[in-house]
Formats: C-alpha cells, structure tokens, sequence
C-alpha cells in the first residue's frame, strides 16, 4: 500500500461558542487600551445557554462598561433571537474582575519600553513556510477562508438559513511536496431548524468550498463532507461552553508548528504569549521571505520581570540554506527581542489597535488586516547579512 503524507488542520468561525470567549475579552482589551495605553488586561470570559461571565485581572484608569461591550459584541456575531439560547439583548451578564497582583506589575512597570520585563514566564513560537503567498501552511489558512467566506455569505443574507456556529477542516496531501492535493474539506454548520439538509449540504460544497479551493489554485476533487452527523440546530453557547483562550492552535498554525501553550485573546501585550508570539511569526516569516529556509520555526523564551529572553531556538526543519547557528546571529543583530520594545515597534498600545479583529480566523497570515508582524520589511537586511 502506497504511503501518504497528510496533514490536517480546522477552523472556527465567529460564532463558535470559544471564540464568542475570545472576541469579548479582546474587546474589554481594546476598550482599555483606548483610553488608558498603560492598563494591564487578563480578562477571562465564559459562556453558556443564556449567562456569560466576564472576570480576570484589569488594572486601568479606563472604566469600560463591560456588560455594553458584551452585548455589542454578541449581537455583532448575530446571537440575536431567543430560539438561539443566547440573545444579546436578554443573555445574564455577571462582571468579576479584579486589579492586577502588585508582584507582577512590579516587574512590568518600567517607565521606558527597553526596560519593560515579560509580564510572565512563557516559551513562544513563530512559524513561516514558503508553500502559500501568505507564508502560511495550506490546511489552515483554507480552513479560515471556509468559514470566513460562510460567515460573510450568512451576514449578507445569501446563505440562507445558517446560524453562527461553524467549523471547517481541510486535509491537504503532501505526498508530492511541489503538488498539494487537498484531500478532503468538511464543514459543519448550524442551521435553522427547517432547512432542506440536501439543498444545505449542496449549497456548501457549491458555493463555498469549490470557489474558496479554487481561490487557491488548487483541485476540486476533493472528498466533501457537510454535517456529516445530520442536523445541527442547537450550537453556540447554548450548545456547548465557551471560554477563553482554547483555540489556540486555531490561532496559530493548524498544527504545523509547535506551541507553548499560551493564549492570547484578553491579554495586554505585556504579556508575551502575545507579543512574544507576534515577534517569533514576525522573525520566521522575514527569515523565510529572504531565502533563508524555505520553513522555519523560531522559539523564545522569557522569565518573568525580565526583558531580554533566556533563549532564542531555530528550526528549519532541514531546509536551510545556511548554517542555523548563523541564523541565530542574525536574529540577535537585527530584531530587538525586548517585550517593550516590540510594544513599541509594533504600535501594540495604540488607541486605534483593533485586538479584537483579531480573534477570528488566526491571527497570522492575514490579507484583510494590516499586521505590523506580518510586514517583509528585515526581509534587504537580512539578505545583506547572507553577503
């Protein structure tokens, strides 16, 4: 039997009951960053059938209004009807937050950014791959584009009776490495309750998964599977609990990578599961950009109150072009590894940074949004450092 290699990674989309999670955390996060660029946010969000608890630990001289941002947020997503068993307008609020412990502001208050310390301890990667434009792996960022490209459809009207909650996942074959194939693309969608599944299921595979394969150049032979369970009504957070902060490889890279574990979603970014995370894609995807490797995977490591990491790692998985310890050099001469100076190079505490248009469909990889960690612009110096 011929052996394959195959790689499989998912997506959620807005209305998945997590990711309701994540989008008010980061909207608490926006609402403070707004008017105060020095609060200190870990906000913690849970929902379930009609209840959503916000809590954490927020330190700010803002005072945003927590249940109104709640609310806002959940009608965007379209939980906005009784029949749901989450409604923005009637859904119980409670608010549990609490200011940020003293021992850990202590080692992240400095007043200049080169001094500012990791907000916690924390290992964090970054991953690039030169198989898609975006510098991304396949599976996942078709897997986005699934369930973008259905929420849109469901917001516009044109895909009738679909609800908010929606996973996507997408098996590409690498068994040719310069040949793609997408194996199998299988999306689950909750419905109205008076759907024709035939006409649902047809419309899915029509409509949406060939014309988001196709956007990829890519084939359309692929296996198709839609609710493969039957119906799906009850979804949301009146079908399963929400919280915070558990998708994150959804977030990332599909699997691709490895991953230390941390969240972002509700996180000022003193805390580098976050920026740290931003500044690792931002390395690998230069590295990557410049013909360094064709993938590589960058790991940092911080302790807490501390601000020059403990560690720098490269992983080129066998593709490099040049020695990897070389590499390790130039990513010490080029990229300043300092959690406030990344803050300060990436704009993270700018009143107008949206974290929370972050939330849905990674937080990599992004065409619609203008990303300062996406940017190619190490991509002449480290050429110059290959001379």
């Amino acid at each position: 039997m011929e052996k394959r290699n195959l790689f499989t990674s998912e997506s959620v989309s807005e209305g998945h009951p997590d990711k309701v999670c994540d989008q008010i955390a980061d909207a608490v996060l926006d609402a403070c960053l707004k008017e105060d660029a020095n609060s200190r946010v870990a906000c913690e969000v849970f929902v379930t059938t009609d209840y959503c608890l916000i809590g954490g630990e927020i330190t700010s001289n803002a005072r945003p209004n927590y249940e109104k941002i709640a609310r806002d947020v959940i009608r965007d997503i379209g939980y906005t009807k009784d029949e749901y068993g989450f409604n923005a307008d009637s859904v119980k609020i409670d608010i549990k937050v609490k200011e940020q412990s003293p021992d850990i502001a202590m080692g992240v208050d400095a007043k200049k950014p080169e001094e500012i310390g990791a907000g916690d301890q924390g290992i964090m990667f970054g991953y690039a791959t030169n198989e898609s434009e975006g510098y991304m792996p396949l599976p996942v960022v078709i897997a986005h584009k699934l369930v973008r490209v259905a929420t849109s459809m469901r917001k516009s009207g044109e895909f009738k009776g679909a609800r908010p909650d929606m996973k996507s996942q997408v098996t590409v074959d690498y068994s040719n490495p310069s040949k793609p194939i997408v194996e199998t693309v299988l999306m689950s969608i909750q419905h109205d309750p008076d759907v024709n599944l035939d006409k649902f299921r047809e419309f899915v595979h029509t409509h949406i998964m060939v014309p988001v394969v196709e956007s990829f150049g890519l084939n359309t032979d692929f296996k198709v599977l839609v609710n493969p369970t039957g119906k799906f009504v009850i979804g949301g957070p009146a079908g399963d609990t929400g919280v915070t902060g558990r998708k994150i490889i959804v977030d990332t890279y599909g699997c691709a990578g490895h991953h230390g574990g941390g969240a972002f979603s509700g996180k000022d970014p003193t805390k580098v599961d976050r920026s740290g995370s931003y500044m690792a894609r931002y390395i690998a995807k230069n590295l990557v950009a410049a013909g360094v490797a064709d993938k590589c995977e960058i790991q940092i490591a911080y302790a807490i109150g501390k601000n020059y990491p403990v560690s720098v790692h490269v992983d080129t998985f066998g593709t490099a072009k040049i020695d990897e310890e070389k590499i390790v050099s130039i990513i010490y001469d080029i990229f300043d590894l300092r959690p406030g100076m990344i803050i300060k190079n990436f704009a993270l505490t700018h009143p107008n940074f949206e974290y929370h248009k972050l939330t849905n469909y990674g937080h990599f990889g992004r065409p619609d949004l203008n990303l300062p960690w996406e940017r190619l612009d190490k991509v002449i110096e480290i050429k110059e450092k290959l001379r």
